[in-house]
C-alpha cells in the first residue's frame, strides 16, 4: 500500500482555496491513500462557529477526490455535529464509504478543549489488508491511547505541529512505532496560520524499528507499507506479548 500526504500551507479559513491546492499538488500522483493535514480545509482555528462544516462541505469534497483518483483519503476538519462542534478525521472510500474518529484529547494550551467536544472512542479502520489506529496531532502525546493491543498496523496523525515544539514531534513519532511494533504516518502541515504560528516540513513516516522510510517530492510524502514485512519483524521481535494490560475510562 502507498500512501502519499501533502505538507500543505493551508489558507486561513478558505475552504475552497485549500481543496484546489490539494487537487492541484496530487494532479498527478498516484496512491492507495491520500493523507491529508489537520484541519487542512481551514487551518487550525478556535472559532467553529466561523468555519465549521455544517452541510458536510469537506466530507463531500473528499468523497468527490476519492472516487476522481479511486484511492482512499483520510484528513480532519472542524464540524458542527448537533450543539456541539468537533475536530473530526474521515477516512473515505474509494467507493464514498467513510468512518470518523473525533480528536480525544484537545489542546487546552490553545484553548481548544474550550470551544470542542472531545472524542469518547478509539477508532481502527481496515483498509487493503492493514488495520488503521486513527489520531490526530495531540493525540500524539498519550501513549496509553495509542497503545497497540494488537488491533492495528498502521497509526496515521495528522497534525497542526508548531516549529516551536518540532523536535518534540519527530521524536514522539519514532517512539510510537517502536513502542506499538507499527508503521506511524505523522503528517503536518506547513507555513504560517492566522495566528502567526509557524510551521516547518516535519512530516515523517516510520517502520517499527524507528528508521524514517519516506520520500519527499515537492510537498509530497509517500511510503510504501508492506505487511509481509511488518509481520516478518513482530514475528521475530514478540516484545508486545509481554505488554501489560489496562482499560481506558
Amino acid at each position: 500500500m502507498k500512501i502519499s500526504g501533502i505538507s500543505l500551507d493551508i489558507a486561513w479559513k478558505d475552504k475552497a482555496r485549500n481543496f484546489s491546492k490539494i487537487e492541484d499538488t496530487f494532479l498527478h500522483e498516484t496512491a492507495d491513500l491520500y493523507l491529508l493535514p489537520e484541519m487542512f480545509s481551514t487551518g487550525f482555528c478556535m472559532e467553529p462557529e466561523a468555519i465549521a462544516d455544517r452541510n458536510e462541505e469537506t466530507l463531500m469534497w473528499m468523497k468527490g477526490f476519492a472516487a476522481r483518483k479511486n484511492a482512499a483519503v483520510c484528513g480532519s476538519a472542524s464540524v458542527q455535529d448537533g450543539g456541539r462542534f468537533v475536530n473530526r478525521m474521515y477516512f473515505v472510500f474509494p467507493d464514498g464509504r467513510f468512518e470518523f474518529y473525533d480528536k480525544r484529547h484537545l489542546f487546552s494550551f490553545s484553548g481548544e478543549d474550550q470551544v470542542y467536544s472531545k472524542g469518547q472512542e478509539r477508532v481502527v479502520v481496515e483498509y487493503m489488508g492493514f488495520r488503521i489506529l486513527l489520531q490526530v496531532c495531540y493525540d500524539l502525546r498519550f501513549p496509553v491511547f495509542s497503545r497497540n493491543r494488537g488491533d492495528y498496523d498502521v497509526m496515521l496523525n495528522v497534525a497542526n505541529w508548531p516549529e516551536k515544539r518540532a523536535d518534540a514531534w519527530e521524536h514522539l513519532l519514532k517512539a510510537r512505532a517502536i513502542e506499538n511494533l507499527s508503521y506511524v504516518f505523522g503528517l503536518n502541515r506547513i507555513g504560517t496560520d492566522g495566528n502567526n504560528l509557524y510551521y516547518r516540513e516535519s512530516s515523517r513516516v516510520c517502520f517499527a524499528d524507528g528508521s524514517d522510510i519516506h520520500r519527499k517530492e515537492g510537498n509530497i510524502i509517500s511510503a510504501e507499507f508492506d505487511l509481509e514485512k511488518l509481520s516478518d519483524f513482530r514475528s521475530h521481535f514478540r516484545f508486545l506479548d509481554d505488554r501489560d494490560e489496562f482499560t481506558i475510562h
